[in-house]
């Protein structure tokens, strides 16, 4: 069971903690937190506290940071909200997400961030909006970033359509390099078979629906960064799906380009061999790859290579979703699943490096601060088990959509809470 506790004094008792910033890496302790702020960690700390955590297992690292998500709002509440999507992202461990501007007005101007802003800061979870790059993400013209930086933009995206224009993401680019700023795209180009419904290969074919190939990803990244070399400003590639794309993206790093990338949890546990069924909740976009290209892009994670992983929270109602295959719409809930789906997918993956993915790295590309685990820090935590088994029921989950693939599925790590200052969200259960 899930609450959300405004507490002055928590003590969390024995957590392994996990934060590579931290003199405590790795080590076995208590963390006393007063009015938000973590005021002592020792081996063992007796103290009266409003709040005691004892959980079996307990391992405690800095605050995970999602950096693609939509909660719908302004507009189309009917599929998510602020407060309902708040409640999925501490339910998955996150203390900060990044919400996409494809809303209804679209996210595109100050008003729009002061809104997110406002109407996020008493919830559980730090919501940072996502400023469009383009005015109504219609990408002919580009929004006023600056205004939205100043009110509180993290970074400028279209969400999920990716800019097509070479020319407006140039300016862009250029546009961003006065604050430092970083442009997030999707990779897509819809002119190579905008109408395909999932990756074309021999499955597309069995199921007799069309293709969509990796080249109209891989395209767009070879583009971008070209672009992103030329202005010598950064991007981040949210979504990629192929082992190509990963290279390319490598070789820029390697040149010192300012390019950075993440992938989903589903990328990395489904492959279009799946979709066998037609389930719907599979249809995303990029779509899934293959099993070999799932398995290749598995090693790239491992290898270090990837620097993020991002949910892809999109929320769908069932009128969305319950439909045939080709009129379905992309896109599956993913905040509570993101942790487990990668400890199950990648259960060798060291959990420093899973926090790496989770936390540190996001940080660092958005310019957020660290969030180390010592004393004097604001207590920005995340509370999980990364060996607990527990099967993922939609019935329970704290989004207002159902569509998730992974109902009934079998998960190793579970999420225990999150601490974010004096907001204390912990699942007891």
């Amino acid at each position: 069971m899930l609450y959300l506790r405004h507490l002055m004094k928590v003590l969390i008792k024995q957590a392994r903690i996990i934060d590579p910033n931290s003199s405590f890496n790795g080590q076995l302790a208590d963390i006393l937190i007063e009015q938000g702020i973590i005021t002592n960690i020792d081996k063992n700390i007796s103290v009266k506290a409003d709040e005691i955590i004892i959980l079996p297992n307990l391992h405690v690292s800095p605050g995970w940071v999602d950096m693609f998500a939509h909660f719908n709002d302004p507009g189309i509440e009917y599929k998510e909200t602020l407060e309902t999507g708040v409640a999925s992202a501490a339910a998955g461990g996150f203390t900060d997400v990044l919400v996409i501007p494809n809303t209804k007005p679209t996210i595109h101007d100050k008003a729009g961030v002061e809104y997110i802003k406002q109407k996020t800061k008493h919830l559980a979870v730090t919501v940072h909006p996502i400023g469009a790059v383009t005015k109504n993400i219609e990408g002919k013209e580009l929004a006023e970033m600056y205004d939205m930086k100043a009110s509180g933009a993290v970074a400028f995206s279209d969400g999920t359509s990716c800019i097509q224009s070479s020319g407006l993401l140039l300016k862009a680019l250029q546009y961003v390099k006065a604050f430092n700023g970083t442009i997030i795209q999707l990779p897509d180009d819809k002119s190579i078979n905008f109408q395909g419904l999932m990756n074309e290969g021999i499955i597309s074919t069995q199921l007799g629906l069309p293709g969509k190939p990796a080249i109209a990803e891989e395209i767009m990244i070879t583009r971008d960064i070209k672009l992103a070399q030329y202005t010598e400003s950064n991007i981040h590639f949210t979504g990629v799906s192929t082992l190509n794309s990963i290279e390319t993206i490598r070789k820029a790093k390697a040149d010192k380009c300012g390019v950075s990338c993440s992938v989903t949890p589903y990328h990395l546990f489904f492959s279009d061999e799946d979709l066998k069924n037609y389930n719907t909740n599979l249809k995303v976009n990029p779509p899934l790859r293959t099993k070999a290209e799932k398995e290749a892009l598995k090693n790239t994670v491992m290898e270090g290579l990837v620097d993020c992983i991002a949910s892809h929270h999109l929320p769908q109602d069932n009128d969305s979703k319950v439909v045939e295959f080709e009129y379905a719409k992309n896109g599956m809930i993913g905040l509570e699943t993101s942790f487990a789906a990668i400890r199950t997918a990648l259960p060798q993956l060291q959990i420093e490096q899973v926090v790496s993915l989770l936390s540190t790295n996001p940080r660092k590309i958005l310019g957020f601060t660290s969030a180390t685990i010592k004393e004097g820090n604001k207590a920005i935590l995340t509370l999980f088990n990364p060996k607990e088994e527990w099967i993922y029921t939609t019935e329970k989950s704290q989004s207002k959509s159902k569509n998730s693939p992974f109902n009934g599925v079998k998960f190793i790590g579970k999420v225990k809470g999150i601490i974010n200052g004096e907001k204390t969200v912990i699942n007891q259960k």
